[in-house]
């Protein structure tokens, strides 16, 4: 039987080529994208409801599916602030999450980052590593964790620092010991995340980037 889907985070770069992958896979009937504004896609499988994510609890019913896929995410100069960048990093997704949990989402699949861990010295790193904890104390009967490092693809807006990152880091990478660490194509973790959905797996597990992109 086919499966529904609900993705948040969907107007980003792993989310709209995951949106558009879900959407072309006999596996899945139904993808939901709730986003802040119109998202709207060419396939008939894709629902689109514009949200405000301040007041997701109003909107819990939207949260019947088979499957989250939380792809949500911002940077500190985007959001203005490191406590603004932390509401859309861990407040939403957690509240997304424990929405999801409650109505029966069976499988939650969570984007996070290479290195994340709650206890790092890095906000950044310390904010993914705190929302990992969080949902996995959420009672999913299935949670699955990808870790990709720096993404590449293209995007609606331009972040310099991942620009940059973009130049250097391949050739940096290339040497003994920092291939793990390699920058990663959106669209590659999507397509993992996609696979990772339609086979089975045990109720927890973490896709560090070797696994995500082995080659």
């Amino acid at each position: 039987m086919a499966s529904e889907a609900l993705i948040i985070g969907a107007t980003g770069l792993i989310g709209t080529h995951l949106t558009n992958q879900l959407a072309g896979s006999a596996h899945f009937s139904k993808v939901v994208t709730l986003t802040r504004r119109p998202m709207p896609h060419p396939s008939p499988k894709v629902e689109n409801t514009v949200v405000d994510f301040e007041r997701l609890q109003d909107h819990a019913a939207l949260f019947h599916a088979d499957m989250l896929f939380s792809c949500l995410g911002t940077t500190r100069r985007q959001a203005g602030s490191l406590a603004a960048q932390r509401r859309v990093d861990v407040d939403y997704q957690l509240e997304a999450a424990r929405l999801a949990a409650r109505a029966g989402v069976e499988h939650y699949l969570l984007v996070s980052s290479s290195g994340a861990n709650a206890s790092s010295r890095n906000a950044y790193l310390k904010m993914k590593g705190e929302l990992e904890d969080a949902v996995s104390r959420l009672p999913f009967p299935r949670i699955s964790v990808f870790r990709p490092s720096l993404l590449l693809g293209d995007r609606d807006h331009v972040r310099v620092g991942e620009k940059l990152g973009s130049w250097i880091l391949p050739a940096i990478c290339a040497l003994p010991g920092l291939r793990r660490y390699r920058p990663i194509r959106g669209a590659q973790v999507a397509e993992k995340m996609l696979q990772v959905s339609t086979e089975k797996g045990p109720a927890k597990q973490v896709f560090i980037l070797d696994e995500v992109f082995p080659d």
